[in-house]
């Protein structure tokens, strides 16, 4: 069985966040597999695929921090512009 988990981004720099983060798309040591995808201009979706539940953690928790780590360095690079938020 597999199981799937769905976040969406909601900010004016999308763009930006899937940039950074869309080198580490793929599988992960085989258990799980993440793909991130712009919905629309200011909508980022991850989406990550695992055959378990502990490989689905361990993805989020990397997937993320990944994004958490974009939205920090976007914030220094850029402060007081739109902030995202997971919807």
């Amino acid at each position: 069985m597999m199981h799937t988990a769905v976040f969406r981004f909601t900010t004016g720099d999308a763009r930006a966040l899937y940039h950074s983060v869309r080198q580490e798309m793929g599988d992960v040591g085989g258990r799980s597999s993440a793909r991130v995808r712009l919905a629309d201009d200011d909508t980022l979706v991850l989406e990550v695929t695992a055959t378990d539940i502990p490989a689905l953690r361990a993805a989020l928790n990397t997937w993320l921090r990944l994004i958490t780590i974009a939205v920090e360095m976007r914030e220094i690079a850029a402060p007081g512009d739109d902030c995202p938020r997971a919807a």
